[in-house]
């Protein structure tokens, strides 16, 4: 539940982040493959590729946490943090950034993260407004569909999917060692997913996203989610059923003419559990019933 509240209080601004102390999280290494661990702490979990080439992470949490995480690399492989990849923009991945930046790591994003990340951010589903981020928390380097890293003997795909989470969502896959990190496109126990609206998400794409996820794994795939511990395939599969289930049950609604209390009654997510979750299953409904009525268009890639 920590990685839960953290990924709240993050969503929630600054102010309620300043509630939770810091100082006492802890940052747990796994490892998945020969020259692949994933870090846990609070915020959104963090794959790390490291070996002769440097050290690679994929989202860095909070900035107070920036000396425990670079700690915790260190005792995967001694060197530098060389690149540091964004799975999107919200700053419980992204917090890092200016840190890691200056001591000198390149930060790799979408091109819709870094447009977020330099303009004031509002997220209607918490009535929150998230000031620009700092020039040096900017990503340096983007993409509009994807980039490959070839680093410690493996390569890396970064693959841009189309409001899913958000409109500036990647996932990355290491081919080699056959791990799959999917940022916020998964969720995995605890908690339904946070369709972020407002950042251009939406459950189409997310469905999309996570499918397309799924090509790329087999039975032996280690899947990082955003938030939760590590998944296998099948769970990647029990996932995607679930938000097509709910998607179908909710378009039904829709179809129907029902309005959003009449669809919520009818308890389309509660076999799914998780009521205790950062996302609760009437909230998760209402997103999916909103981004039905009101999809997306695919945001064009821009950059600043």
């Amino acid at each position: 539940m920590r990685i839960f509240l953290a990924a709240a209080l993050a969503l929630a601004g600054a102010p309620a982040l300043a509630q939770q102390d810091m100082s006492k999280v802890e940052i747990k290494v796994e490892r998945l493959a020969p020259g692949v661990a994933v870090l846990f702490g609070a915020g959104g979990n963090i794959g790390v590729s490291f070996g002769e080439d440097g050290n690679i992470i994929v989202d860095n949490q909070f900035a107070p946490l920036t000396d425990k995480i670079a700690a915790a690399v260190a005792t995967l492989d001694p060197d530098p943090i060389r690149f540091v990849i964004n799975t999107h923009w919200h700053f419980d991945h992204t917090g890092g950034n200016e840190n890691f930046g200056k001591r000198g790591a390149v930060i790799l994003a979408h091109d819709n993260v870094r447009a977020r990340m330099s303009t004031e951010q509002f997220l209607a589903a918490l009535n929150q407004k998230v000031p620009p981020s700092p020039k040096g928390a900017l990503p340096v380097v983007t993409f509009a569909e994807g980039v490959t890293l070839h680093l410690n003997g493996d390569t890396l795909h970064v693959v841009h999917v189309a409001n899913a989470h958000t409109d500036g969502d990647a996932i990355v896959h290491w081919q080699k060692a056959n791990v799959l990190h999917m940022g916020d496109t998964f969720f995995h126990r605890a908690s339904f997913p946070f369709i972020d609206l407002s950042s251009g998400g939406s459950i189409d794409g997310l469905i999309a996203a996570v499918n397309q996820s799924l090509r790329l794994a087999n039975e032996t795939t280690r899947i990082i989610p955003g938030h939760g511990p590590v998944a296998s395939r099948a769970d990647l599969v029990g996932y995607r059923d679930m938000l097509v289930d709910i998607r179908t049950k909710v378009a039904a609604g829709i179809k129907a003419k029902r309005t959003l209390a009449q669809i919520q009654e009818s308890k389309p997510a509660e076999r799914y559990g998780m009521p205790s979750g950062f996302i609760k299953p009437d909230a998760f409904v209402k997103a999916v019933h909103e981004s039905l009525r009101s999809p997306p268009k695919r945001t064009a890639p821009h950059r600043r």
